[in-house]
């Protein structure tokens, strides 16, 4: 049986991880041989959709149980859909974890020895591991800082108004194009929206690339498909990117009517 539980830490000896999307790995033990396989989460950093990858992280490893100490309801319920058993409210080491997985009941919240214990640091913890999410944030903002010299380096104004022609449903048909395509960091999407408004490209057509950047994953879809099915995430990202042309002319028809 493979348990995969959301560690600090890559070996036995972590702390569990307290949110199952953003913890730094996934630790996976073997309950029969011990054997241990640490994962590195992708989604580490708290970007779009971090919940959803390392669901597919576990899914992709075929484990037969998570162990967190919190897992979102959406996530657990795609857990609990491909069979695997999720255990929240987990605290201590990844293999007092493990342990106590296979000798407790598992229809509620394990909690390891010594958590009286370490009652007394929780505060400790809290704050290393409020550090440990803006260590993992910092490399955003200076991609951030890149962002903007290599944007206004490496696209001319020449280059935007042969695409955005100033119609204003192809802007906004464009502007959700590139936004469905694009999935780097939403706070990105700002940094871009910004720099085409200097360049007087349509507030229709930033508005729908940042509301589509945010809703519509094309480079995600395969992920997506595979935890979610192949169905629902093709119809979710249609939905939603002819919903990011909706709201990008309600949001700019109320804007003009309400600062003219």
């Amino acid at each position: 049986m493979k348990i995969a539980v959301s560690a600090e830490g890559p070996d036995l000896e972590a702390l569990v991880g307290q949110r199952f999307g953003i913890s730094p790995y996934l630790v996976i033990v073997d309950s029969q041989t011990m054997d241990v396989e640490a994962v590195s989460n992708p989604a580490a950093a708290g970007q779009r959709a971090a919940g959803l990858q390392a669901v597919v992280l576990a899914i992709s490893k075929k484990v037969d149980a998570v162990m967190t100490g919190y897992c979102s309801p959406t996530a657990m319920k795609y857990l609990s859909d491909h069979g695997i058993e999720v255990i929240t409210g987990v605290k201590g080491t990844v293999a007092e974890a493990v342990v106590q997985y296979c000798k407790q009941d598992h229809s509620t919240p394990i909690r390891s020895k010594g958590n009286s214990e370490r009652t007394g640091v929780s505060l400790i913890n809290a704050l290393i591991n409020s550090g440990k999410q803006l260590a993992n944030l910092l490399p955003i903002f200076v991609g951030l800082i890149l962002l903007i010299g290599l944007f206004n380096s490496f696209v001319s104004k020449e280059l935007l108004t042969s695409i955005f022609s100033g119609n204003t449903i192809l802007d906004t048909l464009w502007g959700a194009s590139f936004g469905s395509i694009l999935a780097t960091n939403p706070i990105n999407s700002y940094v871009i929206g910004r720099a085409l408004l200097e360049y007087n490209i349509s507030l229709y057509a930033v508005t729908a690339l940042i509301t589509a950047w945010v809703t519509v994953g094309l480079v995600q879809l395969p992920a997506e498909m595979a935890a979610l099915g192949k169905k629902f995430a093709l119809v979710r990202n249609a939905v939603f990117f002819i919903m990011s042309l909706f709201i990008a002319m309600i949001t700019v028809t109320f804007f003009n009517y309400f600062t003219r």
